[in-house]
């Protein structure tokens, strides 16, 4: 039975061989480019000399690899290197080392490795163009880890926001407040912002403008407060607290307590000492006057 030709069957098998025949262009392109095709061959003329210097310079590669990341944990270990950033030390010299063991055997095998790099480098850039922001961060958070503006477990104030730090990584910070609430924020922008580190220093200074009344005598006040601050135990004799008065407001006068403690202690001191100074300003009869306007009527006769 003759079937004739079936003009479907004709159209697909011409589009079969243009199709193998495009595909078996870019494959012959991609050999010739890559050097794929000096490879095979000289695989297929492979000597025995040639295999067994082949091996060793794997072996020795390996082992050099090897040493190297022993070598760079020793390091971190022994350092002074935030922790935060070992993880990414550790990855960056892993993907160095091996990439560069990895063009090491290429370039012996004859692969163009001038080619494959440039290649390479086209890519990272396209790569790192596509994800800036996220470099940006990356970046940042490397400069936070090294030059250690503050660590984990200081209070700090930045970027419109206060907190604990709670964790430092490689992209965000992260700020626990008191209220027991999470922030999140770039290292990119932590990193130009203005920190106050409130933990930075061993001691803290704690600062108070206390108000008294006109009619109280400045030496009655300033003992009296004294007698406050030197008894509380968290305050600290060196330095001396500094009590004095400091400004005649108009309706009262100003008295200043000025009193280093431990940065552990300081709100502790510094809500005693509000509570204690006023206790011991009634106890002693001196007024915490608050504003007030005294007005005279004059009377005239007539």
């Amino acid at each position: 039975m003759d079937t004739g030709s079936n003009p479907v069957s004709e159209v697909l098998t011409d589009v079969a061989e243009g199709t193998g025949s495009s595909v078996s262009d870019a494959l012959s392109e991609v050999v010739e480019t890559t050097g794929l095709g000096d490879i095979l061959k000289s695989m297929t003329g492979m000597t025995l000399p040639r295999l067994l210097s082949l091996v060793v310079l794997v072996v020795v590669c390996v082992l050099v690899v090897k040493c190297f990341l022993r070598l760079v944990d020793r390091i971190l270990q022994k350092g002074r290197i935030e922790r935060s950033l070992h993880s990414f030390i550790r990855t960056t010299a892993r993907i160095l080392s091996w990439g560069l063991a990895v063009l090491i055997v290429a370039s012996s095998l004859g692969v163009d490795v001038t080619s494959l790099i440039a290649v390479l480098s086209v890519a990272g850039l396209a790569i790192s163009l596509a994800v800036q922001d996220s470099l940006s961060n990356l970046a940042s958070g490397i400069q936070l880890l090294v030059a250690q503006p503050f660590k984990v477990g200081d209070y700090i104030e930045a970027s419109g926001v206060s907190g604990t730090v709670a964790e430092i990584t490689m992209v965000h910070t992260k700020l626990q407040t008191i209220d027991n609430k999470l922030i999140y924020v770039p290292n990119s922008e932590m990193a130009d912002a203005k920190i106050v580190n409130y933990n930075a220093q061993e001691r803290r200074r704690v600062d108070l403008v206390i108000g008294a009344s006109y009619d109280a005598p400045t030496r009655h006040v300033i003992d009296t407060i004294r007698r406050v601050v030197e008894a509380h135990p968290k305050s600290l004799k060196d330095p001396e607290p500094f009590v004095r008065m400091t400004a005649l407001e108009a309706s009262w006068v100003n008295y200043t307590i000025r009193v280093w403690c431990e940065t552990a202690d300081y709100w502790e001191l510094y809500y005693d000492l509000l509570e204690q100074v006023r206790d011991a300003f009634e106890a002693a009869g001196i007024e915490l006057t608050y504003p007030h306007l005294n007005v005279h009527m004059d009377s005239k006769k007539g």
